[in-house]
């Protein structure tokens, strides 16, 4: 099993313990950071602006534990069809930046069903103060 793989294996077990009772949209992610793996699911609330999204939830878990620094990071949407379009699959936008916040552009960015690309590839010219 490659890196790759063993990624998107977790991230489709985080998305397992997605709260999602709105849009029923179950995500997972998992990120390698200092050679482990944090996941994340999504968390949804009545209040949406108040969701958060599984990518940045298992980003988040890797800053907490004290890396600064993400090396991969896989996602899954376990409840797109086999038929979903690719853009269905992709994470949004702001999951996009603080990806560029903790990796650089040529950060994989495995997508169950969509194939790995770099985040410069989903974020081109990605805005950095630094």
């Amino acid at each position: 099993m490659t890196d790759a793989d063993a990624l998107l294996a977790a991230a489709r077990a985080a998305a397992t313990a997605s709260y999602s009772p709105y849009s029923h949209f179950r995500v997972g992610a998992a990120v390698r950071a200092g050679g482990r793996v944090f996941s994340g699911c999504n968390v949804e609330n009545a209040s949406y602006g108040l969701t958060i999204c599984a990518e940045r939830n298992a980003i988040f878990a890797a800053v907490a534990a004290g890396h600064h620094r993400i090396e991969a990071i896989a996602l899954a949407c376990v409840d797109a069809g086999p038929e979903a379009p690719a853009g269905s699959l992709m994470p949004c936008g702001a999951c996009r930046q603080v990806m560029a916040e903790f990796a650089g552009p040529d950060l994989p960015v495995s997508i169950d069903g969509a194939g790995t690309v770099s985040l410069d590839d989903l974020l081109p010219n990605a805005f950095r103060l630094t």
